[in-house]
């Protein structure tokens, strides 16, 4: 008997599932994004340490990454916006864009205010020894009392919105069963293009 080829992704989102640019930078951001709390919270819990510096030293470095591949992903998110899947109808499938949406702001917000106190500050920024901001010979008030004011709240903010991100996740796996999780990793291929070629 014939095994059906089962199809392959294409760069681009569809209709039925996201496309490999689509997956590889919501991977990406999400490993980083891990990476920023657990140094966070390894600060938080064990003070000064050895192992605390390491992840507090790449802190920067990684934000500036994360910041260019969030620009990144915003840019594709619109590219594709006309093709991607959709959140669904009704009350449900609003407050499933309206929670993505926010997600990205504030997402984007918290190394967009990172960047800013780097480039009002006194220090040189150099993530990866790459030159980026000279140092100031007086910081700039406005841009590191924003940053302290709002860079570490909204990024618990996030981690908070993050948390509910995955229990939504989990809720559609679990108690409805439509296949949101196969649309971005995992089954990808034969639960979500397998059931739009099924359903046409």
């Amino acid at each position: 008997m014939t095994r059906t080829p089962t199809p392959r992704l294409p760069l681009c989102d569809t209709p039925l599932a996201y496309g490999l640019v689509t997956r590889a930078l919501h991977w990406s951001i999400a490993a980083l994004i891990l990476w920023q709390f657990l140094g966070m919270g390894l600060k938080l819990a064990l003070g000064r340490q050895p192992v605390v510096g390491f992840f507090v030293g790449s802190h920067q470095p990684v934000g500036t990454v994360l910041f260019g591949l969030i620009v990144l992903r915003l840019l594709w998110a619109l590219a594709n916006r006309r093709n991607r899947p959709s959140h669904g109808r009704g009350p449900l499938g609003l407050a499933a864009r309206a929670g993505h949406l926010l997600l990205y702001l504030v997402m984007a917000a918290v190394p967009t205010l990172a960047l800013l106190r780097a480039w009002g500050g006194e220090r040189p920024f150099a993530p990866f020894g790459i030159p980026v901001f000279p140092g100031r010979e007086a910081p700039m008030a406005w841009t590191q009392s924003l940053a302290e004011a709002l860079h570490g709240e909204l990024a618990w903010l996030l981690a908070v919105m993050i948390l509910g991100h995955v229990v939504m996740v989990g809720v559609h796996e679990g108690m409805w069963r439509d296949g949101t999780l196969a649309r971005m990793a995992g089954r990808r291929r034969a639960a979500a293009l397998d059931r739009g070629a099924a359903s046409e």
